[in-house]
């Protein structure tokens, strides 16, 4: 018999090693063709035996070693499939109802009709409804009918929202997309499914964004859903300002809410509701303002532009000049009188009445395009301008220090408000422009602290700086980091605080938390640095337009 050659592959080495054996009884010597002592042989199967020197080896695949082992590895196989669990999902008991009693209406024992479609449905599930259980408990006519035409006074509710509303009687859970989420909402709310209304709650809530924050809001307002409208309301307060767009201008506008809430209000209520939401923005000091109060004033601006001429397409760099041209052609045709006084203007009123005005004047740059503009009644500014007259008498004649108690009033209804954005890490510092009656503060940002320094004679300051030994104002600061869609990821505040500074001396007001550091980060702040204005003699205040 000739020599018995297999050719073998390492699984652990880049090339074939071809080994040769001899025939039995051959001797192995150096060089030979023999294994060395301890060498293995690999069999086919995958087995590494080991062999000695003198050692033979027949690589058979039908040898009775392999044999036995393939015997004994398919009992183990064998062994484990009889022991390890199989998962079939079996359809539900849900599914099945819902394909059986609510799509093929089977053994159905009343008929619900509405904008000329037809339901198949059951009155044991139909109970569940607040709407339908009363019909069918009392002594309405009907509770004996078998078929029963339902009114849509809502004109938010469409076939597809009634098709999920009855649905969702039959079947333990509802997948709502954001585009259908205000419809079905009313056919819920119409219906007084509670478990229904609730998920489009959470829906809303998950999805706010600016194509959808408006809607959301005037239909939350309507559907009586009180937490889906502050959490609207606080999703604008930090984003009107901090990412400003022409979309969500405009669908902050009369003709955005009347897309969403159809025919249920007349026009002029819808406007009032979109007046109405703009002026909860602007008064409230927990908009996050960018940069300082005249930015509000620029945003209002391009706003009330956009309202009035709603078919303008562009981009938002281009929106400031355009609206500027715009109102700059109006103001030929009514040289004496602020465009708030004419009837275009006369509805924007109650939302420009709540600009900081003093805020605003105190910069020169502002007060002469205020001036220029001539949207502002000069009846608020002259008011304005008295009342800040005033107040700088008193911090220079009566020594005012500032505020010596926290006045949440004060501080929300007439605080300076102003922001940063700082759109990576690293070392900042900067001063908010306008004359603050003598307090000149830095604000740093340096290795996670933020720090104000009241400066009077180390750095260089383009206005008049107070001496006074000892100055206080009342702040709060508050951080922000949003994602893409403007939801806010992490925030933190001081709350409002009274911080007395020497000349010169600057005070940590926050230390962060690296883990909170998610930029950009956006810094807001409000500030007063005077004291409240006293009661005169005869128990009156000085006129203040801020209402």
């Amino acid at each position: 018999m000739g020599s018995l050659s297999s050719r073998v592959l390492r699984r652990g080495g880049s090339r074939a090693v071809q080994e040769r054996g001899s025939e039995a009884g051959s001797a192995a010597g150096p060089g030979g063709g023999g294994a060395p002592r301890g060498s293995a042989c690999f069999c086919r199967g995958g087995r590494k035996r080991k062999r000695s020197s003198s050692s033979f080896c027949y690589c058979e695949p039908d040898s009775e070693d392999e044999d036995e082992d393939e015997d004994e590895d398919e009992g183990d196989q064998q062994e484990r499939l009889l022991n390890t669990p199989r998962r079939k999902k079996l359809k539900s008991t849900s599914k099945y109802i819902y394909q059986t009693l609510f799509l093929n209406g089977e053994n159905s024992d009343i008929k619900i009709c509405a904008l000329g479609e037809e339901w198949s449905l059951h009155k044991i599930y139909l109970c569940q409804s607040g709407y339908f259980s009363s019909m069918f408990s009392g002594s309405w006519k009907e509770s004996s009918m078998n078929t029963i035409e339902l009114e849509i006074p809502d004109q938010n509710i469409d076939v597809e929202a009634l098709q999920v509303a009855f649905g969702s009687l039959y079947r333990d859970d509802v997948l709502i997309k954001p585009s259908r989420v205000i419809a079905i909402l009313a056919a819920a709310c119409m219906l007084q499914l509670d478990g229904l209304i609730q998920q489009c709650g959470e829906t809303m809530k998950e999805t706010i964004n600016v194509k959808t924050v408006c809607g959301y809001y005037t239909s939350a307002g309507t559907y009586g859903l009180d937490s889906v409208k502050k959490k609207c309301l606080e999703w604008l307060l930090n984003n009107l300002m901090t990412h400003q767009s022409v979309d969500l201008f405009k669908e902050l506008s009369p003709l955005s809410c009347k897309r969403t809430l159809g025919m249920l209000h007349p026009r002029p209520s819808i406007a009032q509701l979109c007046i109405s939401l703009m002026k909860q923005l602007i008064c409230s000091s927990n908009l996050f303002v960018m940069q300082v109060e005249m930015d509000v004033y620029t945003a209002l601006k391009k706003w009330m532009f956009l309202q009035l001429v709603p078919s303008w397409n562009g981009s938002l760099k281009q929106l400031l000049s355009e609206a500027d041209t715009w109102f700059s052609k109006r103001r030929k045709d009514f040289e004496d009188i602020a465009f708030l006084e004419i009837d275009q203007g006369k509805a924007f009123i109650p939302v420009f009445r709540h600009l900081r005005l003093q805020y605003i004047i105190s910069d020169l740059a502002s007060a002469r395009i205020i001036e220029r503009d001539a949207l502002i009644p000069s009846e608020w500014l002259a008011s304005v301008y008295k009342q800040q007259w005033f107040a700088m008498l008193r911090a220079e004649q009566d020594s005012d220090t500032g505020p010596q108690e926290i006045n949440k009033e004060e501080l929300e209804g007439n605080s300076m408000r102003c922001g940063r954005k700082l759109a990576k890490d690293g070392e900042y510092c900067w001063r908010w422009t306008g004359f603050n009656f003598g307090f000149d503060l830095l604000v740093t940002y340096t290795n996670r602290y933020i720090i104000f320094k009241r400066n009077t004679l180390n750095q260089p300051c383009s206005g008049s700086v107070s001496l006074q030994p000892r100055r206080n104002i009342a702040f709060r600061l508050r951080l922000a980091s949003l994602d893409s869609s403007g939801k806010l990821i992490c925030s933190r505040t001081t709350g409002y605080q009274i911080l007395t500074l020497e000349k010169d001396q600057e005070q940590v007001v926050m230390n962060l938390d690296s883990r909170l550091l998610i930029f950009p980060l956006f810094i807001c702040c409000n500030f007063l640095y005077i004291s409240p204005e006293k009661k005169t003699e005869n128990g009156g205040q000085l006129e203040n337009t801020e209402n």
